[in-house]
């Protein structure tokens, strides 16, 4: 059984899913008492342990180290929390990738600005006013779903209820008010089923519905770090007075997601050490943006740099499991999330052939480097090992004829299912 220290500020909705976890399985998980957010995570000794700096971070008994929260709760839960059966863990995943990709974007985008942990400036903005819609569309799916079902997977509290739960915990809090959140009768009825679970109840204690919709000037629940950071932005406007300097204009604006990771301690890029080449990823980007594939493509092969750049085919797995296209594409839509931070040097098109209860999922990478790059960094390895890798030759008519058909999103599958979707990681 798992045993080790947590390492989390207080409160703090992502190792809420691993203490939860921990409660079920009976595993002695402790929070360290010791630890001081923007402090003891910048320390040396702590980042030897955990290069990025980020919690929740675990320690365990036996020496073992992890940093994501999901995959921390993972560790510390039992079978039950996990899966049955192999149909039942992949839908915990991809329930977990729901969570991650369509929740917590849209959760963080509409809670942090009112909570002050982004700061009210106006591509915050912009994401606050599409989270409300984009919750919407995500607790639809959930009601949709929970129509004829108690929890999410099976008939027992699994990890997919403890991760979604979590990832709705500041939304129920502080901005679902009783109007938002009438239409959505089956989720309101599976929260406050799981929230009042003795295992989460040990955690969150008394979960309190939103009453009225918190706005953004307000704090709740962080009236001293509300007055320090007032203090802090104080003090910057009367430098800018003194200095006037011109903001540069972002190079883009931040997605909810990006926001929130904009915060986050900043970590060495993993791609740094491997050699820069010629190849300009942003420069493709923008192309491949703004023109059709009849000169995205062709301008692709012009640029690319084959010593220093590699082109890589991706291939779920589980394609038998796969149930509904849009829980397919949430998966996709998932693993882009968590690999947020890999952008800037990768490029992908990954596409989903087939219709319901018959689909695959497949997609043609391109990043920095020769090996498979999701082994530079321990943030990239949640996702990559449910898919078979295959290294392309660049020169191969083969990997030209895929790199146009991804690229493109047109044709069809090995089994002969025609294109159904695709995402684009840029």
């Amino acid at each position: 059984m798992a045993a080790g220290t947590l390492y989390t500020y207080p409160d703090n909705f992502r190792a809420a899913k691993a203490l939860i976890a921990a409660q079920y399985s009976k595993a002695d998980v402790k929070v360290a008492s010791n630890f001081v957010f923007g402090e003891t995570n910048n320390t040396k000794e702590f980042r030897q342990k955990f290069p990025g700096g980020k919690v929740p971070a675990f320690e365990g008994t036996d020496g073992k180290l992890l940093q994501d929260s999901n995959a921390i709760a993972y560790y510390v839960a039992n079978q039950q929390l996990r899966g049955q059966n192999e149909f039942d863990k992949a839908q915990i995943l991809q329930w977990i990738g729901f969570a991650e990709g369509e929740v917590l974007p849209a959760g963080c985008a509409w809670v942090f600005p009112i909570l002050g942990i982004i700061p009210n400036i106006p591509s915050a903005q912009e994401a606050f006013k599409r989270a409300k819609e984009d919750m919407k569309s995500a607790l639809n799916i959930l009601n949709s779903h929970l129509l004829t079902r108690t929890y999410l997977v099976g008939e027992r509290i699994s990890l997919a209820d403890i991760v979604v739960a979590c990832n709705l915990l500041n939304p129920y809090k502080f901005v679902l008010d009783p109007d938002y959140r009438k239409p959505f009768g089956n989720v309101n009825r599976w929260f406050q089923t799981v929230v009042n679970q003795p295992q989460f109840k040990a955690v969150l204690g008394d979960v309190t519905l939103c009453s009225q919709t918190a706005q953004v000037t307000g704090t709740p629940g962080s009236e001293g770090k509300k007055k320090k950071d007032e203090k802090k932005q104080e003090k910057k406007e009367k430098a800018k007075k003194e200095t006037p300097k011109k903001e540069p204009e972002p190079a883009e604006e931040l997605d909810a997601a990006d926001a929130a990771l904009a915060l986050e301690p900043k970590s060495k890029d993993p791609f740094e050490s491997l050699p820069k080449g010629t190849f300009n990823f942003d420069d493709f980007k923008r192309c491949y943006s703004n023109e059709d594939e009849a000169k995205s493509i062709p301008y692709f092969w012009e640029k690319f740099d084959p010593e220093n750049y590699s082109i890589w085919y991706g291939e779920y797995k589980y394609n038998e499991e796969l149930s509904k296209v849009f829980m397919s594409c949430n998966l996709i839509t998932g693993m882009f999330q968590r690999l947020d931070k890999m952008r800037k040097q990768a490029f992908a098109s990954v596409c989903l052939f087939g219709e319901d209860n018959n689909s695959t999922i497949s997609g043609v990478w391109v990043w920095r480097g020769q090996e498979l790059a999701f082994t530079l960094s321990p943030d990239w390895q949640i996702d990559y090992e449910v898919y078979d890798w295959k290294k392309l030759d660049p020169s191969s008519e083969e990997t030209k004829k895929l790199v146009q058909q991804y690229f493109s999103w047109s044709g069809a599958d090995k089994e002969g299912r025609k294109f159904n979707q695709g995402k684009i990681f840029k």
